[in-house]
């Protein structure tokens, strides 16, 4: 990856490349902000960009030693470490990982989680990682300039991980660069975070978008500009209406089933709509709860007749035409904290028939509001 396969922003690429010339190359930094908007693929051009032979003034020059190993996601001085099950570490499963880079540079845990068959599962990094990380970073440079370390969420790493972690973000083997990326840095240890430069990657603007798309899949200007304005600045939000409409329409049934076994107050549909979504994986259950998070907040917004607020697809938009009325001032923060609530306790592995059967129920009630 080089920082022209990286969709937009600009002026992130060219801080970091005048960083690097100016010979400003910080020990760690965190790349945080929301999903899809390119943090992993700026960090892996970066790391690039550090280590080429012959630097040009825009991005890496492709052709050095360094480059060609680079391609592969196999230099020597290059490390991840990512989001596993099983308790096992990040290089068990290395050569899955570097197919899946190779063919996604825009993705989420759970695609990942997917591909290496484990989306009924949570990934976490263990703390047997953390011996690991400890073990390669103990080892000299071996060709290039920086050992680079790229941790993908942190957030995902457990106690005994984050606090070996910090030790090493405090005393760094020398030539050694951390790069973290970050979906939600709050959840990241404070200590941790104190001791990485933070770099706030936005969401891609929408022009951004639009021309990233009609380029990559000679979508209508019209199509472009539909999927960006839904996706909302998210690339792999995009990909995922174009490449797996399935999975949308599989959570926007969910969501339908739920809110009208509900609004129904009818116990036998609500213990079934619960179960059913008890009975698809905690992963994609907390996919469910997050869309439904969007849909309350997107019919609530569609109140207010401010169109270009609103990022709904058709058949959203017209379930929304009866159920909209229904999200309300009355309830509309409510919702959010039950079901964010209902998010917390399945990442804690909760007994799902138990979360979902109360979250009807609770939705029963908010919707009369």
């Amino acid at each position: 990856m080089y920082f022209s396969n990286v969709i937009g922003l600009n002026d992130v690429k060219q801080h970091l490349i005048d960083s690097v010339q100016r010979g400003f190359v910080p020990h760690a930094r965190i790349f945080y902000g929301p999903e899809g908007v390119g943090k992993l693929p700026l960090a892996i051009a970066y790391a690039r960009y550090l280590n080429c032979s012959y630097r040009g003034s825009n991005d890496a020059c492709g052709e050095c030693p360094s480059c060609h190993k680079f391609d592969k996601l196999a230099h020597p001085d290059l490390h991840f470490v990512f989001p596993v099950v099983k308790s096992k570490v990040s290089d068990d499963y290395l050569p899955q990982w570097r197919k899946f880079l190779n063919k996604h540079s825009y993705f989420n845990i759970n695609q990942w989680l997917s591909f290496i068959d484990a989306e009924n599962a949570q990934g976490y990094i263990y703390a047997k990682e953390s011996d690991e990380i400890i073990r390669k970073l103990n080892l000299k440079v071996y060709e290039a300039p920086y050992k680079v370390m790229i941790i993908w969420l942190p957030e995902k790493m457990n106690l005994t991980s984050s606090n070996r972690l910090l030790k090493l973000l405090e005393e760094p083997p020398a030539n050694t660069i951390f790069l973290l990326i970050s979906e939600d840095s709050e959840s990241v240890l404070p200590t941790i975070r104190s001791r990485c430069q933070p770099i706030n990657i936005r969401s891609i603007e929408k022009e951004e978008m639009v021309a990233a798309l009609s380029v990559n899949f000679e979508l209508s200007d019209d199509e472009a500009n539909s999927i960006a304005h839904i996706a909302n600045g998210s690339y792999t939000a995009a990909l995922h209406m174009i490449e797996s409409s399935e999975d949308n329409r599989f959570l926007f049934q969910l969501f339908v089933n739920m809110m009208r076994a509900s609004v129904s107050g009818n116990i036998k549909s609500i213990k079934e709509t619960a179960n059913e979504i008890a009975g698809i994986g905690r992963e994609m259950q907390k996919s469910f709860i997050s869309y439904s998070l969007k849909m309350f907040r997107e019919y609530f917004v569609a109140n207010l007749n401010e169109p270009e607020m609103v990022y709904l697809n058709d058949y959203e938009e017209l379930f929304g035409e009866r159920f909209s009325p229904f999200i309300n001032e009355k309830n509309i923060e409510q919702f959010n904290d039950e079901f964010s609530l209902a998010y917390r306790q399945i990442e804690q592995n909760g007994n799902a028939k138990i979360i979902f059967l109360e979250l009807c129920l609770r939705a029963t009630l908010l919707l009369r509001k």
